[in-house]
């Protein structure tokens, strides 16, 4: 499972950073593909971005229908009876695409991990753990996952790396509180969170777009 197929483009060729972002439920690595160009990064960013697709799996509350997920959602609280096992699976797979993008000479301090939603989630769970510093986590309309573990298991370099934490007030999907109370957990834990909110439901909007571009071109 952790030969996930990924779109990936390249802003520039010999890329010196990588983004890794992941999509939310039901959706596949083509959801965001709009943003790359959206973004206007500056002109001399060398930037690889990858979307991976996640693996298709019954989703509980879906009645059992198989879709495109990180873990799987059992009920509307999605904070209570939350899939451990899909949710550690998913985070040991994004770390292994960090360490792919090491390999292939970016260093962890350019590589952002970043996701929407369930993609999020991922994104917060493993970048708080990874064990080198990484240049950021962006989380999206999200929420900390398995939040009763991050003291034990968040590295020690956590500290260091940047976070982008951005919510809609009227979100139906993953409550605005959820979002708010995850944003002040990892503050406890000495992270760096910027946090932003916008007069909007589980999407993402133009001023959100313009915050992130700011922030990329701030921590690369």
């Amino acid at each position: 499972m952790s030969e996930l197929e990924s779109v990936i483009i390249e802003t520039r060729s010999q890329p010196d950073a990588a983004i890794i972002w992941l999509h939310g439920l039901g959706a596949d690595g083509n959801d965001f593909v709009p943003i790359v160009e959206q973004l206007q990064l500056p002109a001399d960013f060398a930037v690889r971005f990858i979307f991976p697709h996640a693996p298709v799996r019954p989703i509980t509350i879906n009645q059992g229908y198989p879709m495109p997920g990180w873990y799987d959602i059992s009920s509307l609280s999605i904070v209570e009876q939350e899939d451990e096992a899909g949710i550690k699976e998913s985070s040991a797979i994004l770390k292994q695409l960090c360490e792919a993008q090491e390999a292939a000479g970016i260093d962890a301090s350019r590589i952002v991990v970043a996701g929407f939603s369930q993609g999020g989630a991922i994104a917060l769970h493993c970048g708080c753990r990874y064990p080198k510093p990484l240049a950021g986590i962006m989380a999206l309309s999200t929420y900390l996952a398995l939040p009763d573990s991050l003291a034990d298991e968040i590295s020690e370099c956590a500290a260091e790396i940047p976070v982008f934490m951005a919510h809609g007030r009227q979100d139906d999907v993953v409550a605005y509180d959820y979002g708010q109370h995850s944003m002040e957990l990892l503050r406890e834990q000495g992270m760096e969170v910027e946090w932003y909110e916008y007069e909007m439901g589980h999407s993402v909007c133009l001023e959100e777009i313009q915050h992130i571009r700011q922030w990329l071109t701030q921590i690369l």
